[in-house]
């Protein structure tokens, strides 16, 4: 079976920090694939979003969602992740 790298054909570096090459972790922010297409993706620079510290950012898959002023917004408090795990 090949490997989504291969198909894809990143480079050896983006292939060594490849969340599909190391299980659990989200897709890198400057990786092609991970660009987000959806309407509700805003790249937010409003800082009192930026560092909440109320939220659970394991919540997200990719990377860039950790900039994401929707994602920020409406992500799950880091109590209620826990507590549905």
């Amino acid at each position: 079976m090949a490997h989504c790298w291969e198909i894809r054909g990143c480079d050896e570096e983006m292939q060594s920090r490849c969340p599909h090459a190391v299980a659990n972790d989200n897709c890198p922010p400057d990786c092609h694939y991970a660009s987000c297409d959806r309407p509700t993706h805003v790249v937010t620079s409003n800082f009192e979003l930026l560092f909440r510290t109320d939220i659970d950012r394991n919540a997200n898959v990719k990377d860039i969602c950790s900039f994401c002023e929707f994602f920020l917004s409406h992500a799950p408090a880091e109590a209620e992740s826990v507590s549905e795990k």
